[in-house]
């Protein structure tokens, strides 16, 4: 799968030996043969795509820097802190352990946006061309990465007050890239941490996505060991799903909703999120009288706009907190750091604060469907039938429902995925009820 999210497939049937090297030797051509950081998470896969990825690189003429196991948004500082000339992360993210994927970053930090991606993707189906033996370039390893991701962090929070409340936290790290960097970083802010898989090992023992269903194991941790609240990650670490002190999932729409809050009462300025997020942060930027933007699902979209309106803080509604604050990448380090800011600062548990946020119900899933040109018909019927409520079609479909007698305050999103292939419909209401009515009604159109 190609998209603006990188490159995706299945080891060993759509991701080839052959698919790699193409892939490495067109992103030497995009980077000018200029330094590259590689880093990867923890799959089994990762070690031997990444020394073949580096081995490429290198005969292509680019210097290597390899940072290992780490968080996506840790290569993309060390991208900046480097002044390299891009970076690679191998990491299929939330897709199944039989995945692997390339995402590529320029030397900006940040991911390849539309018009690169594309270019990328020309340089992919040409002709590759590789240095002279005593043109190659050098490999060399980093362990620093880690140690600089962490005091970007510290420096955004008020460290002392954390370490003053002693908090305790069940970490579920998924046996991840986000497993050793993340028990570092809450051992310096002075918490008690209960560790959950996160043991590198390549293996994931829950589903992959920090989704409620696959945080059974943590919530039990939180109550077992009457912790403060529950951190989840998923595999690469740039995703933030939150277990409440009662061992209740707060959903990971709430982790953006939390962070907001948190900011926009410190100090106001633009957000900037996707089409898929909550409404709740709509409404915590009211109250703040400040602006929203919303854009296509995929970071850098979000990221774009966020440079373009100076925002002061942006995300996804996957968990995914982006603040620039740090840098221009969904950062599950960042969103941790931002929360027990909060807790500690507003002397609240994690349930209390989420009491507080503007309540909604959302409903996601996914259909398989015969075609983009049956999915095409049914979009177009359904701009008809709804042409009375505020419709957007920047990605895929978004109805808000403005005078729907039975939907109205509730909203649903219709998109292709960029990293499956699959649909996936996204359903938001004030209620269960609502939200169920919603999701059902427009799951029924993809399945007859």
């Amino acid at each position: 799968m190609k998209s603006v999210s990188g490159i995706r497939g299945i080891v060993g049937d759509s991701l080839t030996p052959e698919l790699i090297v193409s892939i490495s030797s067109a992103f030497a051509r995009y980077a000018g043969r200029g330094d590259i950081i590689i880093g990867r998470d923890s799959r089994p896969t990762g070690q031997v795509i990444s020394d073949l990825t580096s081995s490429v690189l290198s005969l292509c003429g680019c210097n290597v820097i390899d940072i290992g196991i780490v968080p996506t948004p840790t290569v993309q500082l060390m991208v900046e802190e480097k002044k390299a000339a891009g970076g690679i992360v191998i990491s299929a993210s939330h897709n199944p352990i039989e995945w692997n994927a390339f995402k590529l970053i320029n030397k900006s930090g940040t991911f390849l946006n539309s018009s690169e991606i594309q270019k990328f993707f020309k340089y992919m189906e040409e002709d590759h061309a590789y240095v002279k033996w005593d043109k190659i370039g050098n490999i060399t390893k980093d362990g620093s990465a880690s140690e600089l991701h962490i005091g970007k962090v510290l420096n955004i929070i008020n460290a002392a007050r954390i370490r003053k409340k002693k908090f305790s936290i069940a970490l579920d790290s998924v046996n991840g890239a986000g497993s050793i960097i993340t028990q570092t970083l809450l051992a310096k802010l002075g918490c008690r941490t209960v560790p959950l898989y996160c043991e590198i090992n390549g293996l994931f023992p829950r589903g992959a996505e920090p989704l409620p269903e696959n945080l059974k194991d943590l919530a039990i941790a939180v109550k077992k060991n009457r912790t403060d609240l529950g951190f989840a990650q998923d595999p690469d670490a740039d995703r933030l799903a939150i277990v409440d002190e009662n061992g209740n999932p707060i959903g990971e729409e709430n982790t953006i909703a939390l962070v907001t809050e948190h900011l926009l009462s410190r100090e106001k300025g633009r957000v900037v999120i996707n089409l898929s997020t909550t409404k709740a942060v709509e409404d915590i930027a009211a109250k703040y009288g400040v602006k929203v933007k919303r854009t296509r699902v995929g970071e850098i979209n979000v990221v774009d706009e966020m440079r373009k309106n100076g925002a002061r803080i942006g995300g996804e509604g996957n968990g995914g907190v982006i603040s620039p604050e740090v840098h221009l990448g969904r950062d599950s380090l960042v969103g941790i750091g931002y929360i027990l800011d909060m807790m500690a600062e507003r002397n609240k548990t994690l349930s209390e604060l989420v009491a507080s946020l503007p309540s909604y119900v959302m409903k996601k899933g996914k259909v398989s469907i015969s075609g983009n040109a049956g999915s095409a018909s049914i979009m177009t019927r359904l701009q008809g039938e709804f042409k009375g409520e505020k419709i957007s079609t920047l990605d895929g479909l978004r109805i808000d429902f403005i005078k729907h007698e039975v939907f109205k305050g509730g909203w649903v999103h219709l998109r292709s995925s960029n990293t499956e292939p699959i649909f996936r419909i996204i359903a938001e209401g004030k209620s269960v009820v609502q939200t169920a009515k919603i999701y059902d009604h427009f799951a029924g159109m993809f399945r007859k």
